[in-house]
C-alpha cells in the first residue's frame, strides 16, 4: 500500500497470541516510497477483548529522526481499506495521555476522545504498557 509518499511494507514477524485476544492481526513498516529503509511500524489488531480496550485495535510508532511529517496518520489513512474490508466502521486508538504527537494524530484523523481508563494490573503485569491510556474511537463512517 502506498499513498507516493510512504509505502506500508507487510510483515509477518509476529506470532499470533491467542491469550491477547487481539484476533486477526495485520502489521507493516513504514517505509519511504519505494525503499525498504524502516520509519517506523503500524498494526491492526481486528479482535475484542481487555487487552484490544487497552491497546486499541491500530497501534504504530514512528522513529524519531522520522517525527514531525504525520508519517503515522498518513499509515493510518491507508490501512482503512483493510478495517473496512474487515466489517468494522470504527475502531479505537489508545495512546498516553503526555504523548502529545500521538493525540495529535488521532485529532488530524478526526477521532473522538471516549475516555481516559485505568489499564488493569494484570494487564501491566503480564505486558509492557502504560498505568493510563487515552481511548480514542476513529469513526470511518463519517
Amino acid at each position: 500500500m502506498s499513498d507516493g509518499e510512504i509505502d506500508l511494507i507487510p510483515v509477518d514477524e509476529f506470532p499470533a497470541d491467542d491469550e491477547m485476544g487481539f484476533g486477526e492481526e495485520y502489521n507493516w513498516v513504514i517505509a519511504p516510497h519505494g525503499r525498504h529503509r524502516e520509519m517506523g511500524r503500524i498494526s491492526l489488531r481486528l479482535g475484542e477483548s481487555a487487552c484490544v480496550y487497552a491497546f486499541g485495535h491500530i497501534g504504530y510508532h514512528v522513529d524519531p529522526p522520522y517525527r514531525g511529517h504525520r508519517f503515522a496518520e498518513k499509515a493510518c489513512r491507508l490501512i482503512v481499506p483493510v478495517i473496512l474490508r474487515s466489517g468494522k466502521d470504527s475502531v479505537v486508538i489508545t495512546c498516553d495521555p503526555d504523548n502529545l504527537p500521538s493525540r495529535k494524530t488521532c485529532e488530524a484523523l478526526g477521532c473522538e476522545l471516549e475516555r481516559i481508563i485505568e489499564v488493569p494490573a494484570w494487564i501491566r503485569a503480564q505486558w509492557s504498557i502504560s498505568r493510563v491510556k487515552c481511548r480514542y474511537i476513529w469513526d470511518l463512517k463519517s
